[in-house]
């Protein structure tokens, strides 16, 4: 497709179908921002729209996130899945707060360097919170470039759909080009466009049901309550998953998910 009406397709879209209520739409604040992206990390924008606002006013602020308990961050996230987002999260905090006076970075070199803050984040944050022209990928994006410029190609690479969206983006635009190339793929998924299983970087996401996933939300989950036994933690999915939850119980305790005090269990203190 040429690229002058690859992008007037974008836009013409963006006009009429965007999502243009979404909350994180509406703010420039890197810090928010990165929550936003944090959250929105393989889990539904229906999802993470309540969790992002209450997120917002239990921490509105960096420095808020960073002085809070473990334990309080590892609570308000329940539900949203994928709990060492919220540690890395909290760890991000603190480091801005430490390195930083609090003050949250812009640049996607310095973000980058942040626990949890892969270089499609960094560079996400860059253009939302301050309208960067930086190139990024992620699944929308690969889907409306993988439909509209290797439509019967497999094995596409990542440096080819970058190498696209670097002669694509319209400079002085990116906060909204990118917002409009995200609503856009995503569109184009609910539309049956199925084009990801064709990248060279295409992982098929495992089962829920089941899962070292399950295992440790269902700890996580469990200890939001207060504090438990061994017996009663590895117990919660049925004596046939025992020793997978004591395996996942003891990853979470080295990783600092979860402490012991005695015989019990607790979320951090």
């Amino acid at each position: 497709m040429d690229l002058r009406k690859f992008r007037k397709t974008i836009w013409d879209f963006y006009k009429k179908e965007g999502r243009h209520n979404l909350p994180w739409r509406h703010t420039n604040d890197p810090y928010s921002i990165l929550v936003s992206e944090v959250m929105l990390q393989q889990t539904q924008v229906e999802r993470v729209r309540a969790y992002y606002t209450a997120w917002l006013k239990k921490f509105p602020t960096v420095r808020v996130l960073a002085n809070a308990p473990l334990a309080d961050v590892l609570k308000a996230w329940q539900g949203l899945g994928y709990n060492r987002r919220a540690k890395m999260l909290h760890d991000a905090a603190k480091k801005v707060v430490s390195e930083y006076k609090g003050k949250m970075p812009t640049d996607p070199d310095i973000l980058v360097t942040l626990p949890g803050v892969g270089p499609y984040t960094a560079r996400a944050v860059a253009a939302f919170s301050t309208n960067t022209d930086t190139v990024f990928i992620e699944t929308n994006l690969r889907t409306v470039v993988m439909h509209h410029f290797y439509p019967n190609t497999d094995k596409v690479s990542d440096a080819e759909i970058l190498e696209v969206l670097a002669s694509a983006l319209p400079k002085g635009r990116a906060r909204e080009w990118y917002a409009a190339l995200m609503d856009y793929g995503s569109y184009l998924k609910r539309n049956g466009v199925r084009v990801n299983s064709k990248s060279a970087t295409y992982v098929k996401q495992s089962i829920f049901s089941g899962s070292g996933r399950e295992a440790r939300g269902a700890i996580l989950k469990e200890l939001t309550q207060g504090t438990a036994t061994k017996k009663r933690l590895t117990g919660l999915l049925g004596d046939a998953r025992t020793e997978q939850m004591s395996l996942q119980l003891q990853k979470l305790l080295t990783e600092g998910m979860i402490q012991k005090y005695g015989t019990q269990y607790s979320l951090p203190r």
